[in-house]
């Protein structure tokens, strides 16, 4: 389907994005190349960009490679501008392969892409809570796997020290471990060199863990009021906590009406099969693309009602007496979630 129909007047642009420098391409209602030509990420290399688009024609539409990254900062510009964007995925391997590699070759391809309407996907706004809740994610996700990785340290230097200081920490649970290693003052004369820098770095380890421990609730205590205000009802679904509720809700991002329907929103969290029927031959198979994280938190929320939740669990028990393995009955069960969870998903007109 062409967007722009048949205007003469009308061009659509195209770019490839890179960190210090985009390349952008125009063409014409019918895919002719108008121009090639590279700008810097700042705001004057985006007034440029926007200002060498329009001068070729009637700007109706740009397509945007990596709006998610190094294109959040122009495709953020052309909306402001009042310039319908589109997200234009990385041209496949085997395309590359036949047609080469170059920023010139990408920035007409997203440009064309926009053109024949095989890229129609809106891109996040990325200007409201969600992304709010988005960065704090990230702070939040490196804080706990730093901390796990801090407390197995510690576990291996315990494990490794001598017997005298591996039996002050012997049967303690992970807050207990800490807590004691932190709480430890080496003595400065200590004649043995070895046993104390070996609990200097014992204690350093426990310290580390404590921090990291307050950080997470730190960021805890800004996230939990955000996801509050965007999707009050979304906490609402049952096995939906904070972290289930923050990991959908970035997926979706700010402008949750670019996902049109429950089955869209399912294929973007991976949850819905794919058509894979040739010939006489019906069938689906599984998606393991979408959203990984969208995809794993539908999935905590189908271990816990399958563990918690009865109505589930008659559900799980019936379906195990059909023949269904547990796995097949999980996938089941996240599609009928993502069902539910759109209905809760915060809507803008």
């Amino acid at each position: 389907m062409t967007i722009v129909g048949t205007n003469p007047e009308a061009v659509i642009g195209g770019v490839d994005t890179h960190a210090e420098v985009h390349v952008a391409a125009v063409v014409n209602h019918v895919g002719g190349v108008l121009g090639v030509e590279s700008f810097t990420t700042t705001q004057k290399g985006y007034r440029q960009l926007v200002s060498w688009l329009a001068s070729h024609g009637e700007l109706t539409l740009v397509g945007v490679e990596g709006t998610g990254s190094y294109g959040v900062g122009v495709a953020r510009y052309l909306a402001r501008a009042g310039i319908d964007v589109v997200e234009v995925d990385r041209p496949n391997r085997q395309a590359r392969h036949r047609k080469g590699k170059s920023d010139p070759v990408d920035a007409v391809a997203a440009a064309r892409a926009a053109l024949s309407g095989q890229a129609s996907g809106l891109p996040k706004t990325r200007d409201g809570n969600v992304e709010a809740i988005r960065v704090l994610m990230i702070a939040r996700r490196s804080a706990i796997d730093t901390r796990i990785e801090t407390l197995n340290q510690l576990r291996h230097v315990i494990f490794t020290a001598s017997p005298q200081i591996r039996a002050k920490f012997t049967g303690l649970t992970a807050i207990g471990l800490t807590n004691k290693a932190a709480a430890l003052k080496p003595r400065h004369n200590d004649p043995d060199q070895v046993r104390h820098i070996t609990l200097v770095t014992i204690r350093t380890l426990g310290r580390r863990v404590q921090y990291l421990r307050e950080e997470t609730k730190s960021i805890n205590r800004l996230l939990r009021p955000l996801i509050r205000a965007t999707a009050p009802g979304l906490l609402e679904v049952y096995g939906v906590g904070f972290n289930t509720a923050a990991k959908l809700l970035v997926a979706v991002g700010d402008n949750p009406q670019r996902i049109r329907s429950e089955a869209a929103f399912a294929h973007l969290c991976g949850v819905a099969p794919i058509p894979a029927s040739s010939g006489k031959t019906v069938r689906h198979r599984l998606n393991r693309g979408g959203n990984r994280q969208a995809n794993s938190a539908l999935f905590h929320i189908v271990l816990t009602r399958m563990k918690h939740h009865q109505p589930t669990r008659d559900y799980v028990a019936r379906r195990l007496k059909e023949g269904k393995t547990t796995g097949e009955i999980a996938r089941i069960l996240k599609r009928y979630v993502a069902r539910e969870v759109f209905k809760h998903l915060p809507r803008t007109a």
